[in-house]
C-alpha cells in the first residue's frame, strides 16, 4: 500500500480533530465549556445558518447582553437600590476594585438598546416560518460575571437568575434535583423578540431622560458633605443609597427629555405587543408537549410552572389596555377627574415635557396631557390577578 504524503496526513489529522462548528456540536454544552461569548461568535460565523441556529444566535446575543451587563456592574459596581430600574435589580457580585462614573448609568443601556437590536436580527420571521427547536440545559448557562473567561459555581445562570425565573418556588426546590430542560420552538422566537423590544423600549426611556447630570451632582453634593463632617454608619450603608437613588430619579425626570427616543420607546412597546399576539397564536397551534418554555392551554412548563386555561386570551387582554394607552385611545384615570377624562399617555411620547412629580401630583403639570375621553379600567388587569393568585408579578415576567 503506497504511503500519503505527509502532507495528505497533516490534513487529514486537521479534519478530525479540528472543533466542529457549534450547529454540529450540542449547543448547550458548548456554552457550558466555552462560554457565551465564543458560541455566539462561532454561531454567527455560519455560512448558511438554519432556522434553528438563527433561533440559537439571537437567544446567544439576548444572554450575551445579560452578561455584558453582569460584567459592567462587576467593573462599576453600579447598582439600583430603588429595585424599580430592569436589569440594574438583577443580584450579582461587584469586584473589590470597582470604579464607577457619572456617565457609566447612560453608557450601560445604550448597549443594552444596541444589543437588544442585534439579538432580534435573526428572529425576523421565524415564527411564521418552518418548526424547529433547540434544546438548552438550564444548568448549562453560565454568565462570564468577572470577565475571567473561568466558569465558577456562583456564575450560573440558575444561581444568578432562579428567583427571577421560578419566584417562591425557587426556595422550595430540592437543590439536588437537576436544572430544567427547556426545547425552545418556532413559537419562542416570537416571545424572544417581544422581550428584545420590552427592553430596548426601557433602554430608550432611560436614555431620553439621561441620569447622567443628575448623578454628577448627587456625587458632588455627597463630596461636599463628607468634608464638612464624615457620615454615620447608618447614612452610608442604608439611608443614602435610597435617597440619592430617589433624587436622581426624580432629578432626571425633570428635564427636556430626547424626543426622538421616547418616539422609539413607543415603537418598540407597540411591536412588543404585535410579537405577543403573533406568541399566543403559534403556540395555541402546538400538539406537543415536550420540554415547553412557554406552554398553551394543554401543555405543561419545564420549568414546573403551571399556566390556566384562559392565560393566553387574559394576558392578551391587559396588553390591549396598554395598546390602546400608548396609541391614545384610552385614557389614564387621574385623581382629580370623575368619568370621561384622564391622561393621554400617547402624547407623554409624542410631545413629552419634564416630568414634576409634585406638579404632577398637584395638576398642574399633568394638565396639558389631560382630556376628554374613555378611560382603561382595571378589570383585565385584576381578572389577570385573580387568575394569577400570588404569581401574578412573576407571571407578567415570564410572559412580557
Amino acid at each position: 500500500m503506497p504511503r500519503r504524503p505527509a502532507s495528505h496526513a497533516l490534513l487529514l489529522s486537521a479534519l478530525l480533530f479540528a472543533p466542529l462548528p457549534v450547529a454540529a456540536q450540542d449547543l448547550s454544552a458548548s456554552i457550558a465549556a466555552d462560554g457565551l461569548a465564543a458560541t455566539e461568535a462561532e454561531l454567527a460565523a455560519l455560512p448558511t445558518p438554519t432556522e434553528a441556529d438563527r433561533f440559537a444566535l439571537g437567544g446567544l446575543r439576548f444572554l450575551r447582553a445579560v452578561e455584558t451587563t453582569y460584567q459592567t456592574r462587576w467593573r462599576t459596581g453600579l447598582d439600583d437600590p430603588s429595585g424599580m430600574v430592569p436589569l440594574l435589580r438583577l443580584e450579582q457580585g461587584v469586584s473589590p476594585a470597582a470604579s464607577s462614573s457619572p456617565g457609566d448609568v447612560s453608557a450601560l443601556f445604550a448597549q443594552v438598546a444596541t444589543d437588544m437590536a442585534s439579538a432580534r436580527a435573526p428572529l425576523a420571521g421565524l415564527s411564521e416560518g418552518p418548526e424547529f427547536s433547540v434544546e438548552i440545559r438550564l444548568a448549562d448557562l453560565w454568565f462570564d460575571v468577572n470577565a475571567d473567561g473561568t466558569r465558577t459555581p456562583d456564575e450560573d445562570l440558575m444561581q444568578l437568575l432562579g428567583p427571577t425565573l421560578m419566584g417562591w418556588r425557587w426556595f422550595d426546590r430540592d437543590p439536588a434535583a437537576p436544572a430544567p430542560v427547556i426545547r425552545f420552538d418556532r413559537a419562542d422566537a416570537a416571545w424572544l423578540s417581544a422581550y428584545t423590544h420590552l427592553l430596548e423600549g426601557t433602554a430608550k426611556i432611560i436614555l431620553a431622560y439621561d441620569p447622567t447630570d443628575a448623578i454628577t451632582r448627587a456625587a458632588s453634593a455627597r463630596t461636599a458633605m463628607q468634608a464638612i463632617s464624615p457620615p454615620y454608619a447608618e447614612e452610608i450603608f442604608v439611608i443614602r443609597p435610597w435617597v440619592d437613588a430617589l433624587w436622581v430619579m426624580l432629578d432626571a425626570l425633570d428635564q427636556q427629555p430626547d424626543a426622538a427616543r421616547l418616539a422609539q420607546a413607543r415603537d418598540h412597546f407597540l411591536a412588543m405587543i404585535a410579537d405577543n399576539r403573533a406568541f399566543w397564536t403559534a403556540v395555541e397551534k402546538e400538539t406537543d408537549n415536550d420540554a415547553e418554555w412557554l406552554p398553551n392551554a394543554r401543555q405543561t412548563s419545564a420549568l414546573g410552572l403551571t399556566l390556566p386555561p384562559e392565560t393566553g386570551l387574559t394576558w392578551l387582554a391587559v396588553l390591549a389596555d396598554g395598546e390602546a394607552l400608548l396609541k391614545g385611545e384610552k385614557l389614564i384615570p387621574y385623581w382629580r377627574l370623575g368619568d370621561g377624562g384622564g391622561v393621554n399617555l400617547a402624547r407623554m411620547f409624542t410631545d413629552p415635557a419634564p416630568i414634576d412629580v409634585k406638579d404632577w401630583i398637584q395638576g398642574t403639570g399633568a394638565l396639558p396631557y389631560l382630556e376628554q375621553g374613555a378611560t382603561v379600567s382595571a378589570d383585565s388587569w385584576q381578572r389577570f390577578e385573580a387568575m394569577m393568585g400570588g404569581d401574578a408579578m412573576l407571571m407578567s415576567v415570564w410572559l412580557n
